[in-house]
């Protein structure tokens, strides 16, 4: 057991809130959400978070959305997302892109918008479709006298390498398991347990709460309605896990089962203030409290989410000891292994209803995934104060704590 604070956080008409939100199922790679676009899955997850939040889409007075590869997806993703959701041209869209920080980057963004009074009411949320992200052929444009050209997977290229080193994130990885002592087990532990709460979740009707149902063609002209993440494997074990070759390096730790699998969906939030919200009488979810948004000192990942967690901690005057969970983001199992151990805290706290290894990482949408989660949990509680954070490519890492008194 943890030793929870004693004191309440006072409540100011100026305070942040999160009012609503909704997210896509998330998809496998080519599977059956694999014929929407980014744009597509954003506008859902828009549309639903608006509706979810009770309010009209007359009042937003921004839109910031997270997409990562962008390449082919048309000008500003963000914009087109916007408009497809019903939100007046009137409205500004921004698009973000940090890697894997997109989405929690976007919340953020929208939460400083509205604490320094440029907007009342903002939509924030991230959107990624891994199964549309194009091949690219550089230098077609000035075509070759002699040879062939080189084909390019955006989706490798622009999101899961280091543009510094060129490597991917999983041998990347690999490279920090080495120098942090972190072996299979531990690994597969966390894959394990993802797997074993996110099918327990889904079974229990958790996530009703946030999925809005995405209807789709199935492969005989009939219409699908999909309300659950396409990814969770029950049954999952240790044991299983420990049968699967390693990903990377031959003598590697990281496996498919112990890495978050290539995805397709989308979340958003609704924010807005508390005197806002107080006056047109809307349910609050969860209060924004600090964020944390660090880099380096080098390119590694595995200590990004704790750093990131522990400077928003610092901001806010809080300690790991007051958090009631946290959501790690599961790019890589070891990932949460290294930040939890550096954070010291127990598996038990963290992913209570799995994480990335089990429901995907979209990678421009899931640090809006993680914020929506954790707002609808502090809600069902009623009280609490959590945080939730996520590593990024190229080196950073990005948190925010949640409460609700």
């Amino acid at each position: 057991m943890h030793n929870k604070p004693t004191h309440e956080i006072p409540s100011r008409p100026e305070d942040v809130v999160i009012i609503g939100g909704a997210r896509t199922p998330q998809g496998k790679l080519n599977g059956q959400l694999a014929g929407l676009t980014a744009v597509e899955l954003g506008a859902a997850a828009v549309s639903g978070a608006l509706e979810k939040a009770g309010i009209d889409p007359g009042l937003v007075d921004a839109v910031v959305i997270g997409q990562v590869v962008q390449a082919g997806s048309g000008q500003n993703p963000a914009r087109q997302t916007a408009l497809k959701a019903g939100i007046s041209r009137k409205v500004p869209a921004t698009t973000i892109n940090k890697v894997c920080l997109s989405g929690l980057t976007a919340v953020i963004d929208a939460a400083r918008l509205i604490r320094a009074g440029d907007a009342e009411v903002v939509v924030a949320g991230g959107q990624e479709s891994m199964s549309r992200s194009p091949h690219l052929l550089p230098g077609s444009r000035q075509g070759w006298l002699y040879g062939g050209g080189n084909l390019i997977d955006s989706l490798v290229s622009d999101g899961l390498s280091d543009a510094q080193e060129g490597v991917s994130m999983g041998l990347l990885t690999e490279r920090g398991n080495q120098v942090h002592g972190i072996g299979r087990r531990q690994q597969d532990e966390v894959a394990a347990a993802s797997h074993r709460r996110a099918a327990q979740a889904a079974d229990e009707g958790v996530f009703k709460d946030e999925i809005v149902p995405i209807t789709v063609d199935g492969r005989k002209g009939q219409s699908l309605v999909l309300d659950r993440d396409e990814q969770i494997r029950p049954g999952t074990d240790v044991e299983g896990l420990s049968h699967l070759r390693p990903a990377f390096a031959a003598d590697g730790s990281i496996t498919a089962g112990n890495a978050s699998p290539l995805s397709d969906g989308a979340a958003a939030l609704v924010l807005t203030s508390r005197a806002n919200a107080e006056r047109l009488q809307l349910e609050i979810l969860a209060v924004v409290s600090a964020p944390g948004q660090v880099a380096g000192p080098d390119n590694s990942l595995h200590s990004q989410p704790s750093n990131a967690t522990r400077a928003a901690l610092e901001r806010a005057g809080w300690t790991a000891e007051d958090l009631d969970f946290i959501e790690i983001n599961e790019a890589f199992g070891a990932v949460a292994v290294q930040s939890l151990n550096e954070l010291g805290i127990p598996l038990d706290r963290c992913n209570i209803h799995g994480g990335a290894i089990a429901l995907g990482h979209p990678i421009g949408a899931s640090g809006a995934r993680l914020a929506l989660h954790a707002a609808n949990e502090l809600f069902r509680r009623g009280a609490g104060r959590a945080a939730v954070a996520l590593c990024g490519g190229g080196g950073q890492g990005e948190a925010l704590l949640l409460y609700r008194n």
